[in-house]
């Protein structure tokens, strides 16, 4: 095999003695640049005049990035329980850095079908293998604190645009002497976006690389000092035994977990695919006027936005080892429910209040991602979630077109970009409160999984083994 073998399970097996802590921050280091997705916000206008297109057509870019993410994870799920994270995390790197680099020949040419393909398609794939790709590893290493572990990696997936979205600016403002982050009107050409794309693109390459040398998986038997697998089943929905991948989907706790994490991330992901121009256009005082808020303003916003989306990951999460997965997504979903409906009615009265409300529900986007790895190992066991997780993403797949399209299609029908106000905003915003209340009842409806679907003791230590 060679120098790739260093890729293998086998090469990845912690010593003796080797700390549990090390592993988060080599997830952090791939879901930090693969969370640069929603930062695409900041460069959509740019898009959208450099290809003259609408809105629509430039938010499908995000949409079948999310849609391969869905898919790359359920197909690839076992695969990347088969061969661990190491090798997952290098394709994933590949994958993701090619799509910048197909994207910018895309923007190059001014072939959009390009940049569907590189930054979509290929870049989805790396977004997929690469997002699940430490989930079940950080499980095995924390099954005392399962929420907190996966909330230590994943808050990095929300935290991507902290970092991409100043960055980006800063690039653009860099390769382009005539954009200016504080000027309202300014767009950047398209030699600058191209630039940007392989900046991007080498860059995250290089820090992804941290990530694939520095991860491990324990030892097979290995445990916490101290901790004690029987005390699990004291619990509520939490279980001692293991489903596969292959019953799990058979259960109804599985579909309405999926419905769960559809309507959550349905609702968030619309407001962040938009958050940049949302922002300015709810405070437009007329249609066609002067935004108060400026560019570099908005794309400060769109930070801000990553910060709460990052912070929820890790607090929401941790906090749902205390309380329960169950309660912890009926806070998400019904308060999630009131803070819509305050950004819908009264969100335009003040920029203070609008950005609170969005921080409040972004807060509770990234929540429901980084917890529902542990709500599958309360509910299936530990034994292949994994690949279970993999399978669940395909709910982020349909929510990453389903998100957009609800907030595209109303604001294409009520104007241009940059004629808008937050009346234009209403419909689609009381839609996603219906989205949430659907979410909310299916959440309620979840129970123990049936015996019937738990695997044999001697057949999972027989597979785990193999």
């Amino acid at each position: 095999m060679g120098i790739l073998s260093v890729l293998d399970r086998e090469h990845t097996i912690a010593p003796p003695g080797y700390s549990r802590w090390l592993i988060p921050p080599a997830a952090l280091a791939v879901h930090l640049c693969i969370g640069q997705a929603y930062a695409t916000s900041v460069y959509k206008t740019s898009m959208i005049k450099h290809f003259d297109a609408s809105q629509t057509a430039i938010g499908v870019t995000f949409s079948i990035a999310i849609v391969m993410l869905g898919l790359s994870a359920a197909i690839g799920g076992t695969w990347v329980e088969r061969n661990g994270p190491r090798k997952a995390m290098f394709v994933s790197a590949c994958f993701w850095s090619t799509g910048f680099l197909v994207g910018a020949l895309g923007i190059g040419t001014t072939q959009l079908w390009l940049v569907y393909l590189g930054y979509g398609v290929i870049g989805g794939i790396g977004l997929g293998i690469g997002y699940i790709s430490p989930v079940s590893t950080l499980i095995k290493w924390f099954p005392d604190r399962p929420g907190l572990a996966t909330g230590l990696a994943i808050m990095g997936f929300g935290g991507g645009a902290l970092v991409a979205s100043p960055l980006s600016r800063q690039l653009l403002s860099l390769y382009d002497d005539g954009y200016d982050s504080n000027v309202s009107t300014s767009v950047a050409g398209g030699g600058a976006l191209v630039a940007l794309f392989l900046t991007l693109g080498i860059g995250y390459f290089v820090i992804m690389m941290f990530g694939v040398v520095n991860i491990r998986v324990p030892a097979e038997g290995w445990k916490p000092a101290g901790f004690d697998p029987s005390q699990l089943k004291a619990k509520t929905l939490v279980t001692t035994s293991n489903v596969s991948a292959a019953n799990a989907i058979k259960t109804p706790q599985f579909w309405l977990l999926w419905v769960v994490l559809l309507c959550n991330v349905t609702a968030g992901i619309g407001i962040l695919e938009q958050a940049s121009p949302m922002i300015q256009d709810f405070f437009r005082g007329d249609v066609g006027g002067k935004s108060t808020v400026a560019v570099g303003a908005a794309a400060g916003f769109v930070g801000l936005l990553s910060i709460f989306n990052m912070a929820g990951r890790f607090a929401w999460s941790s906090t749902s080892d205390v309380i329960g997965r169950k309660p912890i997504y009926a806070l998400y979903l019904g308060v999630g429910i009131i803070f819509y409906l305050l950004l819908a009615t009264v969100g335009h009265n003040s920029t203070a209040l609008f950005v609170l409300f969005a921080a409040v529900i972004l807060s509770f986007y990234g929540g429901g991602f980084a917890t529902v790895p542990a709500y599958l190992r309360d509910l299936f066991g530990g034994y292949q979630v994994g690949a279970i997780h993999g399978r669940l993403l395909t709910a982020w797949s349909v929510a990453g077109v389903a998100g957009p399209l609800i907030i595209n299609g109303f604001l294409d029908r009520e104007g241009k970009p940059g004629t808008l106000t937050a009346e234009a905003y209403r419909p689609a915003l009381f839609t996603m409160v219906g989205v949430l209340a659907v979410g909310f009842v299916a959440n309620l409806l979840i129970r123990p999984v049936a015996d019937r679907f738990h695997e044999p003791s001697r057949t999972t230590a027989a597979e785990a083994a193999k």
